[in-house]
């Protein structure tokens, strides 16, 4: 009998813009074996911020709109004016990810002119960043799984996918798409992308955030830190 190599699954989600050139894939690296556990510590999280914030747990926890105080996903209307409350929402996730043992994370990133043709230089961007993660499973003997936000309908991660050769391909299936407001690792792997382009893109009105990526994730990356690509 041949024996089962290790597998993971990869929730992805990007950020970035082409307003600012830089783009970045970020996911969290989950194992059948501490997928419960992982989600279990969010969802811990996620009644925290019922209780503390009246936020229901089936509100989509969204970075962007939280940290820029443009989302009102509260029960409370003083927890909807507050910006401050809602970037600790932001906050206090990225603690609960700091705290979960089993916890594996990475990013690559990559920065382009900005202007015409950002689409097909983030195209190119996630068709290496899947040739990225086959020479690692290849090098480690490992298989892999792609779940990412959207609804199928941007047919480029599939063509990164199938354009990879069958007989040695080490990423299985195309990705496999979940809307982020219906998944709540999707929604893990929007904070740390988030917060990943934070780091690497330092803007001046976002300081207090540079720190948040070394201080709340590098330990769970796989990589040590963001991986230019």
């Amino acid at each position: 009998m041949t024996a089962t190599a290790p597998f993971n699954m990869f929730y992805v989600d990007d950020s970035g813009s082409n307003e600012t050139g830089l783009m970045v894939y970020s996911w969290l690296e989950v194992s059948p074996a501490s997928w419960g556990p992982v989600l279990r510590r969010w969802l811990d999280y996620r009644k925290e911020v019922v209780r503390d914030f009246q936020i229901p747990i089936t509100t989509e926890i969204h970075s962007t709109k939280f940290m820029g105080g443009r989302s009102r996903p509260s029960n409370n209307e003083q927890v909807n004016d507050s910006k401050a409350a809602l970037a600790l929402v932001v906050k206090r996730a990225l603690e609960a990810m700091a705290d979960c043992p089993e916890l594996r994370i990475g990013t690559v990133w990559r920065r382009v002119a900005a202007g015409k043709g950002f689409g097909a230089k983030k195209e190119a961007f996630y068709a290496d960043f899947v040739a990225y993660l086959e020479q690692r499973f290849a090098a480690a003997g490992e298989h892999g799984l792609i779940f990412m936000d959207g609804d199928g309908t941007d047919l480029s991660y599939l063509r990164a996918h199938r354009n990879l050769k069958l007989a040695d391909r080490r990423l299985i299936e195309d990705p496999i798409f979940h809307a982020s407001h219906a998944s709540q690792p999707v929604q893990m792997a929007d904070v740390i992308a988030w917060t990943a382009n934070q780091a690497l893109l330092k803007h001046p009105g976002k300081k207090r955030c540079w720190g948040w990526y070394d201080k709340y994730l590098q330990a769970a990356d796989v990589n040590g830190g963001p991986v230019q690509i």
